[in-house]
């Protein structure tokens, strides 16, 4: 996928009414080929974008006394080990859920976080994760990771042919929009079964324009 060819798809994408608030680029892959029912045509991975796509993610950390005061300094919010009781009734769980993009654990405490709220947070698909890095040693720098958090993307094709991410907002550098494409498509590209045989089409789309396809 050339990058100058998505600069000017990004172009015709923004040329439609102008809004009076600043509209996020969606990329969206639509697949082929692919038999979802077969685990071996599955793709889960998280992956990084070039850089950060315009919205803050927020960041929750469940952290025992080692943590507490950097995860206070660094993470949105911070709950601790001993806090945990607090967050049991599933109506608190949800709203926590709904409200945090990536969970932090510290690991000498991950089967406690997992018995305390992995029945809401696993199905939400929140629960933190070591291979997104949210399962951390006692002496983590959070700094570093919360950063990284803010330009990783789950990438999820489990049960529909089509993937759909923000990449950017609409007053971001093309230039680096455009990276942020190529990032994400070449990193799908490469956890399909078939690479590139696998991909139908791949659109962009501001949040209230119509989807312009890369050809």
């Amino acid at each position: 996928m050339d990058k100058k060819k998505i600069q000017e798809i990004l172009n015709k994408a923004k040329e439609g009414p102008k809004r009076n608030f600043k509209q996020s680029i969606d990329l969206i892959i639509n697949l082929k080929g692919l038999n979802l029912k077969k685990p071996t045509d599955q793709v889960e991975f998280f992956t990084q974008l070039h850089f950060p796509a315009g919205k803050k993610k927020k960041i929750c950390a469940i952290v025992g006394p080692e943590l507490k005061a950097q995860s206070e300094k660094v993470c949105d919010k911070t709950i601790t080990i001993d806090e945990l009781p607090k967050y049991t009734d599933k109506k608190v769980l949800n709203k926590l859920a709904s409200e945090f993009d990536y969970f932090i654990a510290q690991a000498n405490f991950m089967a406690k976080v997992a018995a305390g709220l992995g029945r809401v947070l696993g199905p939400k698909g929140k629960m933190p994760n070591p291979k997104a890095g949210c399962v951390v040693p006692p002496n983590a720098n959070l700094q570093v990771l919360y950063d990284k958090l803010q330009k990783t993307v789950k990438v999820s094709i489990k049960t529909s042919f089509s993937f759909k991410c923000i990449v950017g907002k609409e007053d971001m550098p093309e230039e680096q929009v455009a990276e942020n494409i190529w990032a994400i498509h070449d990193a799908i590209v490469h956890h399909l079964p078939r690479e590139k045989e696998n991909i139908k089409s791949v659109l962009i789309k501001l949040t209230m324009g119509k989807p312009v396809k890369i050809e």
